[in-house]
């Protein structure tokens, strides 16, 4: 990243800082969990016992990984494989290592807004798979949206992954495959994990594990205020909350001021004033079931062409097109 996109990001971190923290109820992205230390954590999250979302995508790889891999390219015409929010890629190595076995003509452009988790990606896979073309890219995923079409000329297939899709609330979600889609030609193919609805309490767990690993994570966001913005927050004096609603499948992430105080963000000027026990919310974390994944891509011009499961149905990959 040069000079100018770091500082692009930095002022929009200060922007979105500045506005959540003004704003009531106050709110911070989850976006910015993420640098070398929030991805660190999220590494540890994803090997928790309590963390099922990853093993039950690992499963679907592992189960359906020739079928899945078939379906991106019937006609073996070649394509991109363009992955947004990418992270460590150890899951999309299953498929990459199903790509080559069947000898497709594919490209790999994994895209995160970690620069750090990319070129990290991007170093291990030239290590691990050589004959991979990998092309990394650093970004939000709305703004690489605009340049998607840019970006290859030939069929894409984007994969969202991790239920992703989930930290978005259903209108965003709507805006978000309404995007991708005018961003795809009539032959791409999204391919996208959804987190299914299932029993509360197991929601709850895998976001508020017994180690405290999420709580750090959720925490990190202060930590890299304090950091980047010369804040002043005592990560102690806060504690993290998680809560489920099992009528709209909403898991939501608090941060909860455990007293009153006041912080100092230096860099922004600015004085934020904690009553006791009032919250930050900080992620939201979407569970599905068909049907709500049937009326999302219906609003959105898309369609479902194919959903791999694991075993127990806690967890689809869906393959969608334009209608």
């Amino acid at each position: 990243m040069n000079s100018k996109d770091q500082k692009v990001l930095i002022s929009t971190f200060e922007k979105e800082v500045y506005e959540g923290l003004t704003a009531f109820p106050k709110y911070l992205s989850s976006k910015y969990f993420y640098d070398e230390v929030g991805d660190e954590l999220f590494q540890q999250i994803m090997a928790l016992p309590e963390y099922y979302l990853t093993r039950t995508e690992y499963e679907i790889f592992n189960k359906h990984s020739e079928k899945i891999i078939q379906s991106f390219d019937t006609i073996k015409e070649g394509f991109d494989l363009i992955e947004l929010g990418a992270g460590d890629g150890k899951k999309t190595k299953i498929l990459l290592k199903e790509l080559l076995k069947q000898k497709l003509d594919f490209a790999y452009m994994p895209i995160d807004i970690s620069q750090n988790a990319v070129d990290g990606l991007v170093s291990t896979l030239q290590n691990e798979m050589p004959n991979v073309v990998v092309q990394g890219q650093v970004g939000e995923y709305f703004e690489v949206l605009d340049r998607l079409k840019q970006l290859s000329t030939r069929k894409k297939v984007v994969m969202v992954l991790g239920s992703n899709i989930g930290n978005l609330l259903h209108p965003r979600a709507i805006q978000f495959l309404k995007k991708l889609g005018s961003a795809m030609n009539p032959n791409d193919l999204i391919f996208m994990g959804f987190d299914q609805k299932k029993h509360p309490q197991k929601v709850l767990d895998a976001y508020n594990d017994k180690t405290g690993v999420t709580a750090a994570f959720n925490k990190n966001v202060l930590a890299r205020i304090n950091k980047e913005l010369d804040g002043n927050f005592d990560l102690d004096k806060f504690m993290h909350w998680e809560t489920y609603d099992p009528e709209s499948g909403t898991a939501k992430s608090y941060l909860v001021s455990k007293e009153k105080q006041t912080v100092d963000i230096n860099n922004l000027s600015l004085q934020v004033h904690f009553e006791a026990w009032e919250s930050v919310h900080t992620e939201i974390s979407q569970k599905y079931d068909d049907d709500i994944v049937k009326w999302l891509t219906k609003e959105s011009g898309l369609k479902i062409v194919n959903s791999f499961s694991d075993t127990n149905n806690d967890y689809k990959n869906y393959l969608l097109a334009k209608a």
